[in-house]
C-alpha cells in the first residue's frame, strides 16, 4: 500500500474510534443522570412523642424518621427510625453506672412502623415536623445518622439535662444546618429551668416531683435558652417550629399527626407557692406543740420518724455531691433542711419515748438542724441566683426551731 494510502486508513480508523467514544460516553452519561435522578434526596422528619405514665416516660421523647423516596415523590422501602432512647437494664454495671451518674445509652436503628406502634399501643399522641432541608444536607443528615447507629458507635454517655434523646436529636439538625439551629434558640429565653421543667412533667407522680425538687441543687434553678430548653422533647418541637433555614424559608416543612394522644395531656406549670407551705409549717408547728404537751410519747415517735427520713435524705445527698456524677444534685442547699445532722437526734428522740431525758446530745444536734435550717433562708436572701427552695425553708425551719425551743426548754443543764 501507498504510504498516502496508509496515512487516510489511520485517519479514518481514528475518526471511527473517535465518534464510537463520543457515543459511549454519551450512553454512559445519561445512564448515569437517569440513575441519580432516580435517587432522590431522603425526606427528614422530627418525631416528638407525648408524655407517658410509666415514670420514665413522663418526660416524652424524640426520634429523627428518614424517609427514602423515589423522583416521583414515592416511598421506597420502609421509612427509618433514629432513636436516640434506648438503654439496657440487663447490661454488666448497669445499676452502679445508674447511681454514680454514669449512664450508657445507644442510638437504635430501627422500622419507624415498629417504633411508633409502641405509641399507638401505649396512647400516646405523636407528630412529625417534616424539615425542608435541600437534597444535600437531607443526604448528609441520612448518612450520618446511618453511620452513628453503628454498633461502635451507637453508645453515648447520658445525662438527664444536658445529653439526652432530645438534645442528640437537636445537635444532629444543627450539624445538618452548618450551625445555624443554636444561634436561633441560644439568644432567647422563656425563663425555664431544669428544676421547673423536671418539676412540671413529673407532678402527675408526687413521689418524683418531690424528688427531683429535694435532689436539685442550684444549677438546675439557671434560666434557661430555648437551645436548653431543648432537652424537653415538646419544647424542642416548639423551637424548631420557629426555627430558620440559612436563607430564611422556615425550617419545618409541615406537621403531621400520626398517632392520637389518649391519655392525660402534658402536664401544665406547677407553681410552689412559698406562704402556701409556710401556713402548712406553722400548721404542723401548732399542732405538734399541741400533742408533745398531752402525749410526749406519741410525739417524740413521730419526731423520731421525721428526723430518719430528714437524716437519710441529707446522707444521700452528701453522696450524691461528694461522689458521683449527677452534676446537678452538686452543692445542693437542701442538705441544710434535711441535714443528716438529723440522725444524731434519733437516740434521744427514742429515750425521750421510753420517758427518759432525752441526753445533752439531742440538746445540741437540734440546735445545730434550727441553725442549718436559718442558713438555708439567708442564703436564699443573699445569693444571686438562689436555689428556688424558699417553699421547703418556709414549710422546715418552723418545725426545727420548734424542735430547738423544745429541746433547749427540757435541757436541765442550760442554767
Amino acid at each position: 500500500m501507498a504510504p498516502e494510502s496508509r496515512v487516510a486508513a489511520a485517519s479514518m480508523h481514528a475518526a471511527v474510534f473517535v465518534r464510537a467514544a463520543a457515543f459511549v460516553l454519551i450512553v454512559l452519561s445519561c445512564w448515569l443522570c437517569g440513575s441519580l435522578a432516580a435517587q432522590a434526596a431522603p425526606r427528614i422528619g422530627v418525631a416528638t412523642m407525648a408524655p407517658g405514665e410509666i415514670f420514665f416516660e413522663r418526660f416524652g421523647h424524640n426520634a429523627i424518621v428518614v424517609v427514602d423516596v423515589a423522583a416521583d415523590g414515592s416511598v421506597r422501602g420502609e421509612p427509618i427510625s433514629y432513636n436516640f432512647g434506648y438503654f439496657d437494664m440487663e447490661e454488666a454495671g448497669f445499676v452502679g453506672r445508674f447511681v454514680k451518674g454514669e449512664m450508657m445509652y445507644l442510638l437504635v436503628e430501627l422500622p419507624w412502623r415498629q417504633d411508633l406502634q409502641y405509641y399507638l399501643d401505649s396512647g400516646r399522641g405523636v407528630t412529625i415536623q417534616w424539615l425542608d432541608l435541600d437534597d444535600a444536607r437531607a443526604t448528609a443528615l441520612a448518612a450520618a445518622l446511618a453511620e452513628n447507629a453503628r454498633p461502635e458507635n451507637a453508645r453515648y454517655r447520658y445525662d438527664y439535662f444536658v445529653d439526652n434523646c432530645a438534645t442528640r436529636v437537636r445537635d444532629a439538625i444543627d450539624r445538618a444546618l452548618d450551625g445555624t439551629l443554636r444561634p436561633q434558640l441560644a439568644v432567647r429565653s422563656q425563663g425555664n429551668t431544669y428544676r421547673g421543667e423536671a418539676v412540671r412533667l413529673a407532678s402527675p407522680a408526687p413521689w418524683m416531683w418531690l424528688g427531683f425538687d429535694i435532689a436539685l441543687g442550684p444549677s438546675s434553678d439557671l434560666p434557661l435558652s430555648r437551645w436548653e430548653d431543648a432537652y424537653v422533647p415538646m419544647r424542642l418541637a416548639d423551637g424548631l417550629r420557629d426555627a430558620r433555614l440559612p436563607d430564611g424559608r422556615p425550617l419545618v416543612l409541615r406537621e403531621e399527626r400520626v398517632a392520637p394522644h389518649r391519655i392525660a395531656p402534658e402536664p401544665a406549670e406547677f407553681p410552689l407557692v412559698w406562704w402556701r407551705w409556710l401556713l402548712a409549717g406553722l400548721g404542723v408547728v401548732l399542732a405538734w406543740a399541741w400533742l408533745d404537751g398531752r402525749a410526749k410519747r406519741t410525739s417524740s415517735g413521730l419526731a423520731l420518724a421525721f428526723w430518719l427520713a430528714c437524716g437519710v435524705l441529707g446522707a444521700v445527698m452528701l453522696c450524691v455531691w461528694l461522689g458521683t456524677e449527677h452534676r446537678f444534685g452538686w452543692a445542693n442547699r437542701n442538705i441544710l433542711l434535711f441535714s443528716p445532722l438529723a440522725l444524731a437526734l434519733v437516740p434521744g428522740a427514742w429515750r425521750r419515748m421510753r420517758g427518759r431525758s432525752p441526753g445533752a446530745l439531742f440538746h445540741w444536734a437540734a440546735l445545730a438542724v434550727a441553725v442549718g435550717s436559718v442558713l438555708a433562708m439567708l442564703l436564699g436572701w443573699t445569693e444571686r441566683v438562689p436555689q428556688a427552695n424558699a417553699h421547703w425553708v418556709a414549710l422546715l425551719l418552723p418545725i426545727h426551731a420548734l424542735w430547738a425551743w423544745i429541746a433547749w426548754r427540757s435541757n436541765p443543764s442550760r442554767d
